[in-house]
């Protein structure tokens, strides 16, 4: 089977020949790898693509994640400021969104102008192009609840979940139609099989249980539905310990949710299997980066025995890797689930 087979296989909830294997986004450490910077590629989509291309071959996922590390330009693109940085993801300078006659102004058609998103979508339908028959090529983005705390501001957002209720259900219903619009025309085309979304914001470590289940799931579930009706894949990562909450991330409609390394799998597994494929949850930093390669397999090891070996599973690490991390180390580790037979 090829890569992309394998994946989507798990995303259904299918046994595969051999154990799924993707980084999640690793563009940090892609772009590093490549010798070129977030602000070179930002106007070159060939360039973009190329990267893309050179490092899938390098780096054997399953998955390809154009735009990762430029999540942030799709809140710019309303009204931020971007801030390139030397190393590292560009970062968002401001934020504009203090109440509903803010949200009421914004134009969600802005992002169809914005010059790296423009970039990122010629970049991602040439690496289509090229690989998208072998690997699952996507377009990685901000999740609602960490894009709607993008334009207002994370710790006014988690103040407004007590204090303003209805204005941060607006905002993250807001930024939901915001995703919708932006992958619309990538669906539409056939570009994108597999739409993968980063939710740093609705961590286990910010909001509560109750918080996740009334601002971040309804949304969640309001775009997958939407993917669904489109015959399109959702990848979703968390991070944070959401061992309180794993029997909600089948009612968010994610084809696969990315489990943080502070997630218990053994808990994991008995929520999940059978509902929804998951995945996880080798630390990116402890193990990926500062351990040995005998530690990344033996850490891969023990993850896929407690919850990979019967199938709807894909091997990952806890969150996206720091740039980093030793080359070593991720061929270890995906050369531990390419020998992983099922």
């Amino acid at each position: 089977m090829k890569p992309k087979e394998v994946i989507l296989k798990a995303f259904e909830g299918g046994k595969t020949d051999r154990l799924p294997v993707t980084l999640f986004g690793a563009g940090m450490w892609s772009i590093k790898g490549w010798g070129t910077s977030f602000e070179a590629l930002s106007r070159d989509a060939d360039k973009m693509s190329a990267m893309l291309v050179d490092m899938s071959a390098k780096l054997q996922c399953d998955v390809v994640y154009a735009g990762s590390g430029y999540n942030n330009f799709h809140a710019s693109a309303l009204g931020g400021k971007i801030k390139f940085r030397e190393m590292g993801a560009p970062d968002l300078e401001n934020h504009f969104v203090s109440s509903e006659e803010d949200l009421a102004k914004l134009k969600i058609a802005d992002l169809d102008r914005e010059e790296t998103i423009n970039t990122v979508k010629k970049a991602l339908r040439r690496t289509k192009a090229t690989i998208g028959d072998t690997y699952a090529v996507t377009l990685t983005a901000w999740g609602p609840f960490t894009l709607g705390a993008r334009l207002v501001g994370e710790e006014t957002m988690m103040k407004a979940t007590f204090k303003k209720p209805a204005f941060v259900e607006k905002v993250v219903d807001f930024a939901t139609n915001v995703l919708i619009h932006l992958y619309e025309p990538l669906v539409k085309d056939g570009t994108l099989e597999v739409i993968s979304l980063a939710d740093p914001t609705a961590s286990g470590d910010l909001i509560s249980r109750k918080q996740f289940e009334k601002f971040a799931a309804p949304y969640l579930k309001k775009f997958t539905d939407w993917a669904k009706s489109k015959n399109v894949h959702t990848l979703v990562h968390i991070c944070g310990n959401t061992t309180d909450r794993l029997d909600l991330f089948p009612d968010t409609g994610a084809s696969c949710i990315s489990l943080d390394h502070k997630t218990d799998m053994t808990k994991a597994k008995e929520a999940l299997h059978g509902k929804m494929c998951f995945g996880g949850n080798v630390d990116p930093v402890k193990v990926m980066l500062q351990g040995t390669v005998q530690d990344v397999e033996n850490t891969c090891k023990d993850v896929i025995k407690t919850a990979g070996t019967d199938g709807g599973f894909v091997l990952m690490p806890g969150c996206d890797i720091p740039p980093t991390v030793p080359y070593d180390n991720i061929k270890k580790f995906i050369q531990v689930a390419h020998e992983w037979k099922l």
